[in-house]
């Protein structure tokens, strides 16, 4: 999680998102603020960074799952 924290914030300025915030790690989660008409953009570029954050350094033989909700609220998104 540290890994995919810290390419975080160069991935979404390199995709063009400089208005998604992280706010916060929970326990396995990254919680993020954002305008709702980046939703659909930043998940892609969330889910891609978390999903590769174990490479170089390690090729995983398991694919590293990523669930991504959405909401007006951390409540609201599970």
């Amino acid at each position: 999680i540290k890994r995919a924290m810290a390419r975080m914030e160069p991935a979404l300025e390199a995709a063009g998102l400089p208005g998604v915030r992280m706010l916060l790690q929970v326990h396995d989660e990254l919680v993020f603020e954002l305008p709702e008409g980046d939703v659909d953009a930043a998940s892609a570029v969330i889910r891609r960074v978390m999903e590769s954050a174990a490479e170089p350094i390690v090729k995983l033989s398991v694919p590293l799952g990523v669930e991504i909700g959405t909401g007006p609220s951390w409540g609201a998104a599970h």
